[in-house]
């Protein structure tokens, strides 16, 4: 079993600055943190906790899961300024652990804090051939790019993404990590490849978005031949992860989808010889970007790609902030689909009916609650309350996520999980 504990984000992006030798002031920070961290994960509640999610994620009836991930909001909970460590490397490691130590001693939630620190394959990709110009976005604001796919007859100009391992990086990271605290937590390399197999977002990051709605109507064969591109391109990209050994099984504390937890005895597959595929894991896919488009265009230019894709998994998830009311017929196809996301802008009554207790009900209530000052605990408690009625019997999950802002108030998150659970309980 795994947390989600990591190390800085595997990614197309330069290395982190290793240093061979850590400050001995930086050492002991995190000796005690991660030493925290074990006392925490070896409390009987996590045990607890994690059968909840067993029996979820299996769909028998549990009292409704609560989760929640502040995102951007760990700035509020945990600024620069309380970090004590000096260097790049172990301040990132800092920040993890005491997450970790937040999530198991304030948030209340029912996630588990697990005794593993991850270390992700630190790894480039030469991407797709051509890449988006970002203008704005700075200090994490708004922004909007440039789009570099001005014409299908450069369509030429793309090839599938190439990925080169930094295993002496990925390696040392480990024997670092194992140098500190590896006495406390037990430290792995676990892969971290993807978050959404979707491939909309690459789309409208090569096409533009506005362009890509015209491209149905005005250009249909070669979006065809783009999102068919795109759909060799991720295929390409698994094949290349299975046969090299770098895929990592995530039937544990993972996070999956867009929201809840991997754990399950259902993977991997009883062939399983310890080499992960594909079809030993969780797959995900979502299209937001589409989220104006006809239920009609969307069955045909965009999922017939996406399930080309979904079929290679052995269990799956679908749908993040995008409602899935319309698309339901469509969505309801994919093989082995087990958790579906029911987003803020969705239909509750609609979604309930037709998930009841063959999907879990992956429900999103809608975050901008906690970006205030002070949280409205009444407005919170009715809506939730309200919510949990209309959803009646299903095998349902409360996600907070999305977060952008709590208000600089970590309190916000604090009291939503306590209030979240008190309602989850009651019935």
């Amino acid at each position: 079993m795994t947390s989600n504990i990591h190390a800085p984000s595997a990614s197309n992006q330069p290395p982190p600055r290793l240093c061979p030798e850590i400050e001995e002031a930086d050492r002991q920070i995190l000796r005690s943190l991660a030493g925290k961290v074990a006392e925490i994960a070896a409390r009987p509640e996590q045990a607890e906790k994690r059968e909840l999610w067993y029996k979820h994620n299996s769909l028998k009836k549990t009292r409704p899961v609560v989760f929640c991930d502040p995102e951007n909001g760990w700035n509020e909970i945990i600024t620069a300024k309380q970090l004590r460590c000096q260097g790049e490397l172990v301040r990132s490691w800092e920040m993890a652990l005491r997450k970790e130590i937040f999530w198991g001693e304030e948030m209340g939630d029912d996630r588990v804090v697990e005794p593993y620190f991850n270390i992700p394959y630190i790894y480039t990709d030469t991407g797709w051939g051509m890449q988006e110009t970002v203008i704005g976005g700075e200090g994490g604001g708004a922004y909007r790019w440039e789009a570099p796919l001005k014409d299908y007859s450069d369509m030429d100009k793309l090839h599938f993404p190439e990925i080169q391992v930094d295993y002496k990086t990925t390696d040392s990271l480990v024997d670092i990590a194992n140098s500190v605290f590896g006495d406390l937590l037990t430290v792995r390399v676990k892969g971290n490849w993807w978050w959404t197999l979707g491939m909309t977002q690459t789309l409208i990051k090569l096409r533009g978005l506005e362009q890509m709605l015209f491209d149905m109507y005005d250009h249909p064969e070669e979006l065809h031949s783009l999102m068919a591109f795109l759909r060799d391109g991720h295929l390409a990209k698994l094949d290349f992860l299975e046969e090299n050994g770098l895929l990592s099984l995530n039937n544990d504390g993972t996070y999956v989808g867009s929201g809840g937890f991997g754990y399950t005895d259902e993977l991997p597959q009883p062939d399983f010889d310890g080499r992960v595929r594909t079809i030993d894991m969780w797959g995900f896919a979502e299209s937001q970007e589409t989220v104006h488009v006809s239920p009609a265009m969307f069955a045909e230019f965009i999922f017939p790609y996406q399930l080309s894709i979904l079929e290679r998994f052995g269990l799956n998830c679908y749908g993040c902030c995008e409602p899935l009311d319309h698309r339901w017929s469509i969505i309801q196809t994919i093989p082995r689909l087990r958790r579906v996301s029911v987003s803020p802008w969705a239909n509750l009554a609609f979604m309930a009916e037709r998930l009841g207790t063959e999907y879990i009900f992956s429900w999103k209530p809608n975050p901008a609650y906690l970006a205030v000052p002070r949280l409205d605990e009444d407005l919170v408690r009715r809506q939730l309350r309200e919510g949990l009625r209309i959803i009646g019997d299903c095998r349902v999950e409360i996600i907070m996520k999305d977060n952008h802002t709590i208000g600089n108030n970590p309190e916000n998150v604090v009291r939503w999980c306590r209030i979240a659970k008190e309602e989850a309980e009651s019935i």
